[in-house]
């Protein structure tokens, strides 16, 4: 585990692999020659540095009053929006593995200017680059068993961990940036564990591994967890989570994830993740281009763990609470078939039209009980839940569908600042005849057209007349097929917006 430590020492006195001076442009043409003058560093190496987001510049510090054999020059741009930090905390991560660097000294002497520039406190300034950073130097590799290099005459090169990050401030600015450290280090292991979740294939992660994965996040926050199996479910009568279950060998689960504050809550917010562990469209079945990637279709699953678990180590004011219906969609003899209706947990009746419109039947039922059993101030979903809202916007941001402007304009903030995007989109009454059925109350598909919309207006059929829902649809950057800011697979995205929603809660 990274040992953080904040420290007021001297750079010329702090050990390290690596030493990272991070500038702003005003910064670079204002102190970075002075800077380079009293550590005895060679002043021609800033003729190659421009200072922008991201920029990086790594020297050999041979012959200088510095303990550290190379420094990384970071430029963090115009420091005029948090997203510049994240790039340059995003090139450290990725330096720091590129170097096999295994302890770290990061100064952050102007800490209190950067907050300054973004108008942010320092301690959050410190969150971002921890959060960032820990986010950056993530990795999946617990599937590798090493042998194939073995068997080449070679062994496996163990591989580089860092193990100490040391914090360089001005003695004002110590309490506020352990605080952030703190802040950070809950948030980006919270990311994390979605991530990992993710990544996780579905002959490793079936529905019981998602109640296990919350009941292990339960303990570490010290939530409640509450897990209902298939009789239970059954007994429940949610339709929508059997229906979908019905061509898998691994039973369903339903789990409800508690976090309850210490002093009476200022809001009761549920959240809903979908949690469909495998998602091979069923009867519908999909084409085989890509569909090892539907491991991912629980990322809202993930996301809800996570975020429930930040919230709760965080001690935030709110009761927040987690709902996740979790099976996977196999085909099969005893398979749900288009054309089937169903009679879910509200007692609405669905008409099946097409199997791989799955997510949404399971989220009814989940919806239904949340609204229903605990009466909660807000509801989010979070579902990986259609194409088409890639197709409308991309791998980058996520589809927002509300009821109510303000709560979605809240939402949309949260995601601005957490840099996890999103863009609204319209949930008008014209969009209802498109989910009409003529045999049950609604149709699972819909028409032809505005998939993603049809969508959030089945779920909305679900949520009991609420007036503050919102629904977002995280097909796009949930998962990253291919190397980007990080490495590919999960995102988490999703936590980072929760968290920053739920703690500037009104």
């Amino acid at each position: 585990m990274l040992n953080i430590t904040v420290t007021k020492s001297s750079l010329k006195n702090l050990k390290s692999d690596l030493l990272v001076m991070p500038f702003t442009v005003k910064e670079l043409k204002r102190d970075a020659e002075k800077a380079f003058e009293a550590f005895g560093l060679d002043k021609g190496a800033l003729k190659d540095f421009k200072g922008k987001s991201g920029d990086s510049l790594v020297l050999y510090s041979g012959g200088s009053k510095l303990k550290a054999p190379r420094v990384l020059l970071l430029g963090l741009g115009e420091m005029g929006e948090a997203e510049d930090l994240r790039k340059s905390a995003t090139a450290v991560a990725r330096h720091i593995k590129s170097l096999r660097v295994k302890n770290l000294v990061l100064d952050c002497s102007s800490v209190s200017s950067w907050a300054h520039s973004i108008k942010e406190s320092t301690s959050m300034m410190a969150e971002l680059f921890v959060d960032s950073i820990l986010y950056g130097l993530y990795s999946f590799d617990r599937l590798k068993s090493g042998k194939l290099e073995k068997k080449k005459g070679k062994e496996k090169e163990e591989k580089a961990r860092i193990g100490e990050l040391k914090i360089r401030v001005n003695a004002g600015n110590v309490k506020d940036v352990e605080d952030g450290v703190r802040s950070g280090r809950i948030i980006a292991d919270a990311r994390c564990l979605a991530r990992d979740l993710v990544n996780l294939p579905g002959n490793l992660l079936n529905a019981e591994d998602i109640a296990e994965a919350a009941r292990n996040s339960a303990e570490k926050s010290g939530c409640k967890v509450t897990v209902f199996h298939k009789e239970e479910i059954e007994e429940l009568g949610m339709g929508g989570l059997q229906a979908v279950n019905k061509g898998s060998y691994a039973p369903p689960t339903f789990t409800v994830l508690e976090y309850e504050p210490a002093d009476q809550p200022v809001a009761t917010v549920a959240l809903v993740g979908k949690g469909v562990t495998f998602d091979s469209g069923g009867i519908s079945l999909k084409p085989s281009s890509a569909m090892d990637e539907m491991k991912c279709d629980m990322a809202g699953a993930a996301s809800v763990i996570g975020t429930v678990e930040a919230v709760a180590l965080l001690g935030l004011p709110l009761r927040v609470i987690g709902f996740i219906p979790a099976t996977d969609n196999m085909p099969g003899g005893a398979a749900q078939t288009p054309g089937d209706v169903i009679t879910t947990y509200s007692g609405i009746t669905v008409e099946v039209g097409n199997t791989d419109a799955e997510g949404r039947l399971i989220l009814a039922d989940a919806l239904s009980y949340a609204v229903q059993k605990y009466e909660p101030d807000a509801v989010i979903d979070l579902a990986t839940l259609t194409g088409a809202c890639i197709v409308s916007l991309g791998y980058s941001v996520a589809g927002l569908f509300s009821n109510n402007d303000k709560f979605a304009g809240k939402i949309y903030e949260a995601g601005r600042k957490s840099g996890e995007k999103v863009w609204r989109m319209p949930t008008w009454v014209e969009y209802d005849e498109l989910i009409k059925s003529e045999v049950a109350d609604v149709h699972n598909a819909g028409a032809k057209g505005a998939g993603s919309i049809t969508a959030a207006k089945f779920l909305e059929k679900f949520i009991n007349g609420h007036k503050t829902w919102a629904h977002l649809d995280i097909a796009g950057p949930a998962f990253s097929a291919k190397k980007g800011k990080t490495i590919p697979g999960g995102t988490g995205f999703g936590v980072r917006l929760l968290v920053d929603l739920l703690r500037d809660w009104e």
